[in-house]
């Protein structure tokens, strides 16, 4: 096993509990209830899958999915539900950063002269990591709960990048996969903070757990790689399956429409629209937000006529010239399948070449 992989395998698990242990003691902290850090339990599943890992995949990642980012989501989500849904009720000034960096400060200062005659560094630093906790637990829960949205986010695209790649992806494939997920991240970032903090929405229950359900719904296209991987397909797919072969042959841009019209651009459209149409809740943003939704989804829409077309296409342009249409995901299994019976068929000759015709003895003369 190398080093390297070991210590990227290692290292990004632990930000993600890192992490989640932060989430569950901020929920802790809100709810003032210690029952709440029975959440932290579900790390254990991180753990283990930490151990298998390393032990049957030597650390490397599988194919099509990561476990680590499922279980990642599985630690946190709860945690970001319920600060949700309490949304405190603590007043956040115009600048509250500028205003506890002043009083941490101050509190830091006052560490420092009482640990000169006390018992030394040591004890500083332990009074200065006090003063740091009990400061970020006077931050306005409004401040607390967006930083761990974006954090959030964040990591998932820094882990995916730093978690060791499996033998089924390429580096290739993997920046585009950190591209796609970087913008994915602010397109969910932006529906959660956008729509949960209208007024009208924080009054609605329902409505809250709604738009909650559709926020993870759009988080389970993370732990999935099929966006840039193609899934493959057998040598001896012909043009009479043809749902079989458009999928072999644009897998990664239907997995890509498919995310955008059922997993994020879609539901997102469906919760503004609702939000409009039913609620009467109106601003700019919003407006424009569900515009770009639907711009998005109209053009994923023709992005699909127009792969169904050129497909059409080449299996009617294969059909007429009588070539064999192949997947171009697997290209030396198909071109070695569509020449395999001329191949066998030489073979025959040549081990069995055709009888001559018996010739008539000749005549005595």
């Amino acid at each position: 096993m190398e080093l390297m992989v070991l210590l990227n395998a290692l290292v990004t698990r632990l930000l993600f509990v890192l992490h989640s242990l932060i989430g569950v003691w901020r929920v802790t902290a809100v709810k003032k209830e210690p029952k709440y850090w029975l959440l932290a339990l579900l790390n254990l599943l991180l753990c283990l899958e930490t151990g298998l890992t390393l032990k049957f995949k030597q650390g490397r990642g599988y194919k099509w999915f990561s476990p680590a980012i499922f279980l990642y989501l599985i630690c946190i989500v709860p945690s970001l539900w319920l600060l949700e849904i309490h949304h405190g009720t603590q007043y956040c000034g115009n600048e509250p950063g500028a205003v506890q960096v002043n009083v941490s400060n101050q509190d830091f200062n006052q560490s420092r002269d009482s640990s000169h005659g006390s018992e030394g560094t040591d004890h500083h630093i332990i009074q200065t990591a006090k003063v740091f906790v009990n400061q970020l637990s006077t931050i306005c829960e409004t401040v607390w709960t967006l930083a761990l949205h974006q954090t959030f986010l964040l990591l998932l695209v820094v882990g995916r990048w730093l978690l060791p790649i499996g033998v089924e992806i390429t580096r290739d494939q993997l920046s585009q996969l950190l591209l796609m997920f970087v913008g994915t991240a602010a397109d969910i970032l932006e529906f959660a903070s956008e729509t949960l903090d209208i007024e009208d929405v924080r009054k609605n229950y329902a409505l809250i757990n709604a738009i909650l359900a559709v926020w993870t719904w759009s988080m389970l296209q993370f732990p999935l790689d099929l966006a840039v991987q193609h899934i493959g397909c057998k040598p001896n797919t012909s043009a009479r399956r043809i749902p079989s072969l458009l999928l072999c042959r644009y897998s990664a841009e239907l997995w890509n429409i498919g995310v955008s019209l059922f997993i994020q651009d879609g539901p997102f459209f469906i919760v503004r629209s609702i939000l409009m149409g039913h609620f009467r809740i109106f601003n700019q943003m919003l407006v424009f937000f569900t515009a770009k939704n639907i711009l998005v989804v109209t053009l994923q829409l023709y992005r699909l006529a127009v792969i169904t077309l050129d497909f059409r296409a080449t299996v009617l342009q294969k059909s007429r010239k009588g070539e064999v249409c192949c997947c171009p995901c697997e290209p030396y299994e198909a071109r070695a399948h569509a020449t395999g019976h001329q191949e066998n068929e030489m073979k025959e000759f040549v081990a069995f070449p055709p009888k001559e015709e018996s010739q008539a003895p000749p005549e005595d003369h």
